[in-house]
């Protein structure tokens, strides 16, 4: 017998960030629409700058490009709703709005930490072989790697909604968070939640820890090469062509894992959503500034992007 406080689930209820409706107001809408303006416009120019740059058509920019794309793409699961919810007042979102938004939001995450192992895997690859790279690193390869990101990812995030679409849920359908957090949404079903629980701890350990493990691996092998390089010139090249993804790995990496292990030992869910903040809205939009500034390839792609569009008009 199904106990009497399960319903058809029709819609969630997002708290959102914060429990005042007056500081939902003006000063959040601005301050995020002002954030994911920057995080659109910053990764769009990375794109743009990528392929308007012939000397830029290398593996390490293509996948650079399909990050930036990615990381659009991320914050626009979560955003858009959320501005659309401030503006309205309305903290409504519908059962299949809600599973939309979780499978994309863990499409794109799952995206990301893949992109990240694969650009770490290139810099190992370019500073580790040099003389080999452009026979590793060819251009099937880098298809085959970014068709198979695109494929996991697509098949995980599948199978972890439709474990999810399998719950019944209480009458308390109040999410306290800016979007459909999975977490969140399984601690409100009241049936068994078991095995979308060993899928989330499998899922953790498969796209965190032995993806970061991958990651540091591939650096501690950098950072031994570039110590055995004989000239500081020959030094500062090696370090500026992987510092900035060192940097936006350990900004990723450091933002996520801080919110679910500060998660697992506190029990304040609204504290928890606004640390998320971080890893869904700051540190996209911190990535283009990251690339551009340490890169000197970046760099001058976006100054003759912003010269040729100076000119055109």
């Amino acid at each position: 017998m199904e106990p009497e406080n399960h319903t058809d689930v029709l819609e969630f209820i997002l708290l959102g960030l914060s429990e005042v409706e007056e500081l939902q107001s003006l000063l959040l809408l601005g301050l995020f629409l002002s954030m994911y303006l920057v995080t659109f416009i910053g990764n769009l120019l990375i794109i743009l700058a990528t392929i308007t740059s012939s000397h830029l058509h290398t593996p390490m920019y293509f996948f650079l490009a399909n990050f930036s794309f990615v990381d659009i793409c991320f914050t626009s699961t979560t955003i858009p709703k959320m501005l659309l919810n401030i503006h309205t007042h309305s903290k409504i979102i519908t059962y299949q709005g809600c599973l939309t938004q979780m499978y994309f939001f863990i499409l794109f995450a799952e995206l990301d930490i893949l992109f990240l192992s694969i650009m770490a895997y290139d810099r190992f690859v370019a500073i580790c072989h040099p003389l080999h790279y452009t026979v590793i690193m060819n251009p099937k390869l880098c298809g085959l790697l970014l068709l198979l990101s695109w494929i996991l990812s697509v098949l995980g995030s599948l199978l972890r909604v439709f474990l999810l679409s399998r719950l019944s849920f209480c009458t308390n359908l109040e999410i306290p968070h800016f979007f459909c957090e999975i977490n969140q949404v399984i601690q409100l079903a009241c049936s068994d939640t078991l095995l979308n629980i060993i899928e989330m701890y499998f899922a953790t350990v498969v796209m965190g820890i032995i993806h970061l493990t991958g990651i540091l691996f591939s650096f501690s092998q950098i950072v031994s090469s570039i110590l055995r390089i004989t000239s500081a010139r020959g030094k500062y090249k090696a370090f500026s062509t992987c510092g900035s993804h060192l940097s936006v790995v350990s900004l990723f990496y450091g933002t996520g894992l801080g919110v679910y292990l500060s998660s697992a030992t506190t029990q304040n869910s609204r504290a928890s959503a606004i640390a998320s903040v971080m890893y869904t809205i700051v540190t996209p939009m911190l990535n283009p500034f990251i690339y551009s500034l340490r890169n000197t390839g970046i760099k001058g792609a976006l100054k003759n992007l912003i010269w040729l569009d100076t000119l055109s008009e």
